[in-house]
């Protein structure tokens, strides 16, 4: 006999978006190509439903080298027309430039710091006190915060795009930066995975 869990209820009951709710939404993340994979992900998500890029997830993996930051950099104009043409991901020519321009951040970040990761962690132990909360409804999930807002700027300083602080924030909630269910939530009742 199965038990059913209680989850944050904007998984609803696709499988997909369940599947992503328990194995992924708010596990803290410390591989630099599933950084890189989310802070794209969530760029083309702005102004569209999660589920519409979680359902083109896999094809977005394909074309975009598996999210090496190091190959994505090298998407020249003739690469970039490919992908407009392409239905399997949003065809939206400031998103896809963006994904280019953003992976040679990337990089460039990954120089200075020694990985995106350690960069991304290390401005987050500034917040410690702010990064696990458990909200009541959904009307309690924040959309926004101090931590999103400071690293967007600093993003955007760099020549990032796409990274304003609402996708900042949801970046942070999907890469376990910030940790977000609802105290309702067999997730939050989970032991946290590190």
């Amino acid at each position: 006999m199965s038990s059913v869990r209680s989850r944050c209820p904007w998984c609803g009951d696709d499988p997909l978006y369940v599947k992503y709710h328990d194995e992924e939404w708010g596990r803290p993340v410390h591989d630099d190509h599933t950084l890189f994979e989310f802070i794209t992900l969530e760029g083309a998500q702005a102004g569209l439903s999660w589920l519409i890029v979680l359902r083109k997830r896999e094809h977005y993996q394909k074309v975009f080298a598996g999210f090496d930051p190091a190959k994505v950099a090298r998407f020249d104009a003739k690469k970039i027309k490919t992908l407009l043409a392409d239905p399997g991901i949003v065809r939206h020519r400031g998103k896809i430039e963006s994904t280019v321009k953003n992976a040679q951040v990337f990089l460039k970040m990954q120089k200075e710091f020694g990985s995106f990761n350690a960069w991304l962690w290390g401005r987050a132990k500034g917040h410690a006190s702010t990064l696990q909360k458990r909200p009541k409804t959904m009307a309690h999930i924040p959309t926004n915060s101090v931590l999103a807002e400071e690293l967007s700027r600093e993003l955007r300083k760099r020549g990032m795009r796409f990274v304003g602080p609402t996708i900042l924030h949801s970046f942070l909630q999907a890469v376990g930066v910030l940790d977000e269910h609802l105290v309702s939530c067999w997730r939050a009742k989970a032991k946290p995975s590190t």
